[in-house]
């Protein structure tokens, strides 16, 4: 019997449901960190965005813990650096997309015959071919809903499993890495405009004719996409928008055009947020240790 001692919070309190999540997480991944049977764990962890509601919390959770964990073997075994390809492994069992949130910049979860060392069980990096304008790409959540969202990321998978049209859904995401990974190298703006767009809606109309079925845009939702697009035509900005399992919406811009974006949120989009909610983000330069020694 595996005993793992844990001190957990959230936001600075208790909580149950993700604490019990964690544990079992500890437990599964215990074959790669044996020493884990042997210490006491203090993890407080926090977000600056809503938990639950489909802007990726797990993923961010999942990662920081399993770089954490990873950055704690080297202390103790005294390694020279961090086995990132481990804590990327780790993190998936976690949370799928954790893996790649264990490394800066633009990663790969999947294997695909375009990048040699790719994986289903860890993420690559891109970063080395990835043009300059995709290298600081901009990224603002418009909050239309901060309540957790109505399926699970783990039930939404599962509903894939005999859906009428995941073969052709595989096969197009299939296509599409191929594609965006040329859009990476050259630069071309637009053409990521396409994917990205064609990849959100294709996940939620992928919900909406799953048995049973979830429609997790609100009305909202829409609105910003369409003052999106009308945006894009009347200045031929190369915005776009993508969607998690949710209804909030990530607007995504090269940085060049920040001021003119903000311009527009703050004109046009702003009131469909929930109490004119949103976060700027951007392409990231990975985890960050503060405490490397103890």
């Amino acid at each position: 019997m595996i005993t793992i001692f844990l001190n957990f919070s959230l936001k600075g309190k208790k909580t149950g449901s993700f604490e019990g999540r964690v544990r079992k997480y500890l437990t599964d991944i215990s074959i790669y960190l044996p020493f884990l049977n042997d210490v006491n764990l203090v993890l407080e962890t926090s977000n600056n965005f809503p938990s639950g509601a489909g802007i990726a919390s797990s993923a961010s959770g999942f990662g920081a813990i399993a770089y954490a964990l990873t950055e704690l073997e080297r202390i103790l075994f005294k390694k020279n650096k961090v086995d990132v390809q481990k804590a990327s492994c780790m993190a998936r069992i976690g949370s799928g997309s954790a893996c790649r949130s264990v490394m800066g910049g633009w990663n790969l979860w999947g294997k695909t015959d375009d990048i040699q060392d790719s994986s289903d069980e860890y993420a690559v990096s891109l970063n080395p071919f990835v043009h300059e304008t995709f290298k600081t790409y901009q990224d603002t959540i418009l909050i239309v809903d901060k309540n957790p969202k109505k399926v699970s990321s783990s039930k939404g998978h599962k509903l894939m499993n005999n859906h009428i049209f995941a073969q052709a859904r595989y096969e197009q995401a299939r296509e599409n890495i191929h594609r965006l990974l040329e859009v990476l190298r050259t630069g071309n703006v637009f053409e990521f405009v396409v994917l990205a767009e064609q990849e959100a809606l294709s996940l939620h109309a992928m919900m909406m004719t799953s048995n049973p079925s979830y429609l997790l845009m609100l009305p909202n939702t829409l609105n910003i996409i369409s003052s999106i697009r009308k945006y894009r035509s009347d200045t031929g900005f190369p915005v776009s928008f993508t969607l998690d399992a949710g209804a909030n919406v990530h607007l995504l811009y090269p940085k060049k055009i920040k001021d003119d974006v903000n311009r527009f949120i703050q004109n046009e989009l702003i009131r469909f947020c929930e109490e004119d909610s949103f976060i700027e983000d951007e392409v990231g330069e990975g985890p960050k240790v503060f405490i490397q020694n103890f």
